[in-house]
């Protein structure tokens, strides 16, 4: 039986058979700028560069944030992560003097694509299908690695030389600047932040929940000073063959992340929660970095619009769904809330609006649910009349 989010995407992941691109042991192309982390066997872990077998501009291929912004389908983003061959070398997470962790903290820094040469050891094989890392091709040992030179990006050189700058006031710095997640993350994995003494590497997936997390902690002691939003909204967007409902409360800060899976490995609804009411969070989410990224998202919006507001967030991931990573939430979330939204007088003129549009009946969500539940001071005997579509939302 499956009883969690882990258990549920590890047999979805199975189940997926996807094509990486075929290479040999020798590779001569570009790198997006691209690098990967591997968390197996920490405190060593696997790092490397990911390459495409063609030269010039691959940028897009490791570019989340332009991925919806150009309507680029589920289908083209993969081909573009299954034609990124990583290369890998077994390496100390603090041997940052390493030649090889010197080449791929400038691939992490570079402003532009680089050209890039590669020896494997083995012809790369296989694939990486996960739902908090964006997938890549095939994958093997790299002996020898070279590149072209490099043109730092300003900002990201700045954080790279000031090793007095804690790394979560260079995350912040760069947040400041709109410098893109992707890259100040890929730069924080490779320990190009942070006091020199503490400089590290860190695995890919660590770092993207740890950059989410530094700057939704920041913004939100911000946020909390704020006034309260006055009534109910509702923001949604669809993409990726995904729906997510975001209802803004007129409350002090409280939060609940809930996600549904429905047909997408069979006859199956699932759905998976956890929350947080007006404190800090201090263990790690069930839900794992989809949590981090959208609260980050939400709390991006509330900060550039001075308010502050209690949060509800419904997500529904439909059949042909593939996990792509958490830039899929960041995204989406940051889209939705770039949408005109919907105001409500209650909760439940909210929930009924958003019933109709999702394909689960709003009472599973509130069973599942814990702050939703507590918010509607939830009742059994009244739930089926509750949630009873008004004609005027009928589709």
């Amino acid at each position: 039986m499956i009883n969690s989010k882990n258990a549920y995407l590890k047999k979805l992941t199975d189940k997926i058979k996807m094509k990486s691109v075929k290479v040999g042991k020798d590779l001569d192309g570009s790198t997006p700028p691209s690098v990967f982390i591997g968390s197996w066997s920490y405190p060593k872990v696997y790092a490397g560069p990911m390459m495409a077998q063609e030269h010039g501009d691959t940028a897009i291929m490791d570019a989340p944030e332009k991925w919806i912004n150009e309507n680029k389908t589920q289908e083209e983003i993969i081909d573009y992560r299954l034609n990124l061959v990583r290369g890998k070398q077994l390496i100390a997470i603090n041997d940052l003097e390493n030649p090889f962790v010197e080449k791929l903290q400038e691939i992490s820094l570079a402003s532009k694509s680089i050209d890039s040469e590669a020896h494997f050891g083995k012809t790369p094989r296989g694939q990486m299908l996960s739902e908090d890392s964006t997938p890549h091709g095939p994958s093997a040992v790299i002996e020898k690695f070279e590149i072209d030179n490099v043109r730092w990006d300003k900002q990201l050189e700045k954080s790279y030389y000031d090793t007095d700058l804690t790394a979560t006031d260079a995350v912040m710095n760069l947040y400041q600047k709109d410098i893109p997640f992707s890259s100040m993350q890929k730069a924080f994995s490779v320990g190009s932040f942070g006091i020199k003494k503490n400089r590290k590497l860190v695995p890919t997936r660590w770092s993207i929940t740890a950059c989410d997390s530094t700057i939704a902690n920041n913004l939100l002691k911000e946020v909390r000073h704020f006034s309260l939003l006055d009534t109910f909204r509702v923001y949604e967007f669809s993409s990726l063959k995904n729906y997510y409902g975001i209802i803004l409360l007129p409350t002090q800060w409280q939060y609940e992340w809930m996600e549904a899976f429905i047909r997408v490995l069979g006859k199956e609804e699932m759905i998976f929660s956890d929350y947080e009411r007006n404190h800090d969070k201090k263990e790690y989410s069930s839900v794992g970095g989809c949590y981090y990224t959208c609260k980050m998202s939400v709390l991006d919006y509330l900060l550039k619009n001075q308010l502050q507001a209690g949060v509800i967030v419904l997500r529904e991931a439909y059949e042909g769904y593939v996990p792509l990573g958490v830039f899929n939430v960041r995204e989406n979330v940051k889209f939705a809330m770039e949408q005109p939204f919907k105001e409500f007088e209650t909760l439940k003129d909210s929930l009924n609006y958003l019933s109709t549009k999702l394909k689960i009946k709003m009472n599973k969500y509130v069973n599942t649910s814990d702050l939703l539940k507590d918010l509607l001071q939830y009742k059994q005997t009244t739930l089926d009349s509750f949630f009873k579509k008004p004609a005027k939302y009928q589709n």
